[in-house]
């Protein structure tokens, strides 16, 4: 278990619930990936989660993000790291399973509880 915010256990859990079944196959060269969010001014639990996708490395995705290029600006201005823990199971995939498995992962990420989740479209 990753250390963290006290839903943490239950993402991770959530995260490792998915499977990519196109995961190291021919032509797979994209990865999903999830981003710790922190925001002081939310009170009680100031962490989130930020989900998305790409063809890139997502330590150079996160980079990108945090120089604002291309940027979601949950991450530009929040993001803390990534959390690799998370989907490491899953990458590279192909790209029509990654933005499905995106858009997976932020609704079972919400379904787990983490109060605040962002991306996964």
């Amino acid at each position: 278990m990753i250390g963290g915010p006290e839903w943490i256990a239950r993402a991770e859990r959530a995260a490792h619930s998915l499977k990519a079944t196109t995961r190291g196959a021919r032509g797979a060269a994209q990865s999903v990936y999830v981003v710790l969010l922190r925001n002081p001014d939310r009170g009680l639990d100031p962490f989130g989660l930020y989900v998305g996708q790409t063809a890139r490395d997502p330590d150079w995705r996160f980079d990108q993000h945090k120089q604002g290029y291309k940027a979601s600006g949950a991450v530009r201005r929040f993001g803390v790291r990534l959390l690799p823990a998370l989907v490491s199971h899953l990458n590279p995939m192909r790209r029509w399973e990654a933005l499905d498995l995106e858009e997976a992962l932020a609704e079972a990420f919400r379904a787990a509880g983490v109060p605040w989740v962002e991306g996964g479209h």
